[in-house]
């Protein structure tokens, strides 16, 4: 499987272009005004996942915001039209045109790492476009949920700790996921360095093809 069409700006600005859309998730530090999303999928409303700044410059008049309810009145600003918003909660399916939505819950179960509490309602989502199903996380650590019913292509998750789960963690994940691809995010900026990457990359399973993204 090719993943040209996927581009990791930084931290979790994630870029994916398929053959008629493009998607971006939780975009930041983007350079330019490239003005092409499609669709922007928001996780939480953390400032390295939802920036005014950086959304505005992917943004286009009848791009679609797809984002957790409790984020309703804070993106609802940025739409042209109501029926381009879809606040969504945890484990629903969604389709929009060509475009099959599923959220997954994307928490904390440590008690010692308090950033993303379930009750909350952040998410991370599996988006099938063009035969292939993209599983973004989110800011979150292995959860049931995402194990019960992820199931995908390419699997994009945190690796840096400390917010997330660390490298290692990640792996174990993954591997329970069994996609075919993983892209490691969430590190070598904010948080986590870019030796993580190659500890993830040598915990995931030899079946499971990693492919670093953010290059040090």
């Amino acid at each position: 499987m090719n993943t040209d069409n996927i581009t990791v700006n930084t931290q979790s600005s994630i870029r994916i272009k398929g053959s008629r859309k493009v998607l971006y998730f939780d975009p930041f530090k983007i350079e330019g005004n490239p003005g092409d999303a499609d669709f922007i999928f928001l996780t939480h409303d953390h400032y390295d996942h939802f920036s005014p700044e950086d959304i505005i410059k992917v943004a286009k008049p009848d791009t679609v915001y797809v984002f957790p309810e409790r984020m309703k009145d804070a993106v609802e600003a940025f739409a042209m039209d109501e029926k381009h918003l879809i606040p969504l909660s945890p484990l629903v399916v969604k389709e929009y045109g060509d475009i099959v939505i599923r959220t997954v819950p994307a928490y904390n179960t440590s008690l010692i790492k308090p950033f993303h509490k379930k009750n909350e309602g952040f998410l991370g989502y599996e988006v099938k476009m063009d035969n292939t199903r993209y599983y973004i996380s989110g800011d979150t650590d292995e959860t049931s949920e995402a194990i019960k019913n992820v199931k995908c292509d390419v699997a994009i998750v945190p690796i840096g700790g400390t917010y997330t789960m660390d490298a290692k963690k990640a792996a174990d994940f993954v591997n329970k996921l069994k996609p075919e691809i993983a892209i490691p995010t969430h590190y070598g900026s904010i948080v986590g360095k870019a030796e993580d990457a190659e500890t993830f990359r040598k915990n995931v399973n030899k079946s499971i093809k990693v492919v670093i993204k953010i290059e040090q």
